[in-house]
């Protein structure tokens, strides 16, 4: 199966996400911190469930502490780079970041099995399934932040580019463990970055306690669902 089909069931897969993402929006009738607040509740999640368990099991904790610490520094310089105008949040952006550099070590792991036709159904299966949170937190984000529908439609397209660029490179190339372990852990920092400070610290004194709380947690179940069907 060639790199540029995995790319498109890639798209496909964020879309559906995106498509769930924009049904769940409308229980919220479009509420802009309480979808800010659900995606930061989403992404947590996302991270306490299925990322760190399987990045732990994966790799060796150093690698993916080391590069939780540069995905820090990252989001800290990315922060400050990608803030535009007064009152716009670059959150978004990093948000997309994040999920690229998430992608790269699954992408080439697939890059170098393209050759092996056994695995080539639990491949389809595992980018159409994998991608489907990435879809509805995207979407969520750019909905929390009144972004124009075709900014997301490109955002989608570049990851699948993306993906299936890095699945040629990595027929050729090959990562090594510790190096994709520090790819994952530079993902974690930025996830985790993002969504706590902004999408969940920034909305803190914008919605009463409880409501607060409520958007969080549930996002966060909301994520664990995701887990448990996919």
């Amino acid at each position: 199966m060639s790199a540029m089909i995995l790319g498109g069931f890639l798209f496909f897969s964020i879309s559906i996400g995106g498509g769930i993402a924009w049904l769940v929006s409308k229980l919220f009738q479009n509420s802009k911190a309480g979808l800010s607040l659900l995606c930061g509740g989403f992404l947590v999640g996302l991270l306490a469930v299925d990322i760190i368990p399987n990045a732990l099991k994966m790799y060796k904790s150093f690698g993916i502490i080391l590069g939780v610490l540069i995905g820090y520094l990252f989001f800290l310089v990315l922060r400050n780079l990608v803030h535009p105008s007064i009152g716009q949040s670059p959150s978004v952006y990093l948000l997309m970041f994040a999920i690229l550099i998430h992608t790269i070590p699954l992408s080439m792991t697939i890059g170098s099995l393209m050759e092996n036709s056994i695995v080539g159904i639990t491949i389809t299966a595992s980018v159409i399934l994998h991608h489907l949170p990435e879809g509805f937190a995207l979407t969520t984000a750019f909905l929390a932040q009144r972004k124009k529908p075709w900014k997301l439609f490109l955002g989608f397209l570049g990851l699948s580019i993306c993906f299936s660029l890095f699945i040629w490179v990595g027929h050729y190339v090959n990562l090594s463990i510790k190096e994709q372990g520090v790819l994952m852990g530079i993902s974690i920092g930025l996830i985790a970055a993002t969504s706590i400070s902004e999408f969940i610290l920034h909305n803190l004194k914008v919605v009463r306690a409880i409501s607060f709380i409520g958007y969080i947690l549930i996002g966060y179940l909301l994520s664990s669902l995701f887990h448990l069907l996919l």
